[in-house]
């Protein structure tokens, strides 16, 4: 009895939440800024550098006074995604809350750079699906599984070999690498500073920044 009220709640609610259009648009929001909105989407294995190369291009970016923010796999699971575990059908709404998140900050006119594994290529065509043509990019941080492991900044691969986390991306569950990225680093081969101005030129290309 409790299940069919509760659907029924949720089709009352969906027929009736009305997307509201602000006076003020996106475009404008973007012009005031002096850039293009862009959801840089960084996936890869866990070590392989997501977060730094992120977090190095947003410190650049920001140094030219173009306006970020940087969307972290764990900091996200401190608020936003804090009621969510690991499970595939738990990791799969993590990259949907977040996706729709980013796709609010690209509408404000934001660089959104979201750091996340995002396993899956169907679960990052979602995210794509949610923007506009050419304002997702996938980033693919691109590291071997050995050059990961040797890393290990967290320990979470010594912890999943000896069979402590299960389901670990690249251990016992797979990773789907992108097939054509917008943006490809490789990550075992470069510093970070080079992989920022990999990224930079590309976006340049793409008129995101100046």
């Amino acid at each position: 009895m409790s299940n069919t009220v509760q659907a029924s709640e949720t089709i009352e609610k969906d027929e009736n939440v009305i997307w509201h259009q602000h006076v003020v648009t996106k475009s404008e929001r973007a012009d005031l800024k002096k850039q293009k909105p862009v959801v840089l989407w960084f996936t890869g294995l866990s070590g392989a550098g997501k977060s730094t190369v992120a977090g190095a291009l947003e410190t650049e970016l920001a140094s030219r006074g173009y306006h970020t923010y940087l969307l972290d796999g764990d900091n996200v699971r401190h608020g936003l995604c804090r009621d969510l575990g690991f499970s595939e059908q738990d990791r799969r709404e993590n990259i949907r809350r977040v996706g729709e998140l980013a796709k609010l900050m690209a509408d404000a006119g934001l660089i959104v750079l979201s750091a996340f594994i995002s396993p899956h290529r169907a679960e990052r065509a979602l995210v794509r699906e949610l923007l506009p043509e050419g304002e997702f990019m996938e980033v693919f941080v691109d590291a071997s599984l050995e050059v990961c492991e040797s890393r290990d900044p967290k320990g979470l691969y010594k912890k999943a070999r000896a069979g402590e986390i299960p389901n670990f991306t690249g251990i016992d569950s797979e990773y789907e690498a992108p097939l054509k990225a917008e943006i490809h680093l490789k990550a075992g081969d470069h510093s970070v500073a080079e992989l920022v101005e990999q990224c930079l030129s590309i976006l340049a290309t793409n008129q995101v920044i100046r």
